[in-house]
């Protein structure tokens, strides 16, 4: 009888466990897709981002074509810390850039380029 219960709540704490971690799985999850959503809104906005001003971006309307499509962005930067520069300060990488240095002068928050990216690395 003894080793049947110790089965038993062995079998219910992995049980238990595996909840738990499904659990927070979902919420980091559900954390990134909110992520993606903000991004996206800060990428679109005129006031902020404005990324549509100059790239083509799937979803988004009035776009400009002065600088690259942004398609296939992890095949493109497959370091995320890469794209984050980018958005950062595009004039690391080429000082005749005429992107914007979005983090350097302060147009959007670290936050708020983390987000950017976390949706530009979805396209």
């Amino acid at each position: 009888m003894g080793r049947m219960m110790r089965k038993f709540k062995a079998g219910r704490t992995t049980a238990v466990l595996l909840t738990v971690i499904v659990g927070l799985s979902s919420t980091a999850a559900a954390a990134q897709d909110d992520s993606v959503v903000e991004g996206k809104d800060l990428s679109f906005d005129r006031t902020k981002g404005n990324c549509l001003a100059c790239h083509v971006i799937a979803g988004g309307t009035l776009m400009g074509s002065t600088a690259p499509p942004l398609v296939q962005m992890k095949a493109r930067f497959p370091e995320r810390k890469k794209l984050y520069e980018q958005v950062w300060d595009a004039r690391t990488r080429n000082p005749q850039t005429f992107m914007p240095p979005f983090g350097a002068h302060g147009i959007l928050s670290p936050a708020e380029v983390d987000k950017v990216v976390d949706f530009i690395y979805t396209l």
